[in-house]
């Protein structure tokens, strides 16, 4: 009986310092994802304004680019995957990883190859664990992105659609015709979405509903052509897409990791409160045992007193 106290009481002071390390993990979580709100936040405006500006072009102009021309032959895509470097934030990075398959299942289904860019750690170990090859990826900065990061990947996004290439360096690649990004969006503290967008080309929804003020497009002139500012709104769209989608990637880890951490906190001290009711119980079992040897002894002392 007091091996088994030794050991319920070693379970304790394990859980115990187990529960610290949760704890800590979850205030440093939260301490950390109202900046990251805010940045998401700050980032929106900008992002929303340029994506308007490029839907006006693609509306309004008749012009053949990579942002407005849907290739209705298109046979090869491009998926980045926004994913964490680090566990413990419970499902997040596996619904990323399912929105992935669910997307490659409807690219495949429509006849089209798949070039992957991802970013994270997780996304790596996934791919490499079942061989799947992938053409780059971004590591060191899922819950702390910057725009730099965001130009590293938009850079290379920008040359896997072969834009800015001559004939040579496109035939010495394969260019995607469309790009996605899969990333979660932060809708909330307790809701976090797994989504997939298109980044080129644009999808032009029409509705039949008339459309509401701050739904409608601008109307541009274009100097000095609408190539031209194609050409340079291209770039621009690109880092500032992908940079809104790192940091609410980045909210959402942060999100889930506390979640995550609360839930393992709450459960190490439901394990503290059961090993030690278990414990006092084993403790007043073998007080309970010694007095009831003590006593059995001292009846049996009395007994051979008796009979001499």
């Amino acid at each position: 009986m007091a091996v088994s106290l030794r050991e319920y009481r070693a379970k304790i002071s394990s859980t115990q310092s187990l529960k610290k390390i949760t704890r800590a993990m979850e205030l440093i979580a939260a301490s950390r994802i109202i900046k990251a709100q805010h940045q998401a936040a700050a980032a929106a405006p900008y992002s929303r304004e340029l994506t308007r500006a490029v839907s006006a072009l693609a509306t309004y102009s008749d012009v053949e680019h990579i942002l407005t021309t849907e290739n209705p032959n298109a046979k090869r895509a491009g998926v980045l995957i926004v994913t964490s470097d680090r566990g413990l934030a419970g499902a997040y990075a596996s619904n990323v990883l399912k929105e992935a398959e669910q997307l490659t299942e409807r690219l495949h289904a429509e006849g089209k190859e798949i070039d992957y860019f991802l970013t994270g750690r997780k996304a790596e170990a996934y791919f490499s664990f079942r061989q799947r090859e992938y053409l780059e990826s971004w590591t060191g900065f899922s819950d702390k992105p910057t725009y730099e990061n965001a130009r590293a990947i938009g850079d290379r996004l920008i040359h896997a659609g072969g834009h800015g290439l001559d004939e040579e360096e496109l035939a010495a690649i394969s260019a995607v015709d469309e790009l996605y990004v899969v990333f979660t969006r932060f809708r909330s503290m307790l809701t976090q979405e797994a989504t997939a967008i298109r980044l080129f080309p644009l999808e032009i929804v029409e509705s039949e509903e008339a459309p509401a003020e701050s739904d409608l497009l601008p109307l541009y002139e274009f100097e000095p052509s609408t190539e031209a500012v194609l050409d340079a709104l291209l770039p621009k769209y690109l880092y500032s897409r992908i940079y809104y989608c790192l940091l609410q990637a980045a909210a959402s880890e942060l999100a889930a990791r506390q979640k995550a951490m609360k839930s393992a906190t709450d459960n190490a001290e439901d394990l503290i409160q059961k090993y030690t009711r278990i414990a006092n119980q084993a403790r007043q079992a073998g007080i309970t045992q010694e007095i009831s040897e003590i006593v059995g002894g001292a009846n049996a002392l009395a007994d051979t007193a008796g009979s001499e």
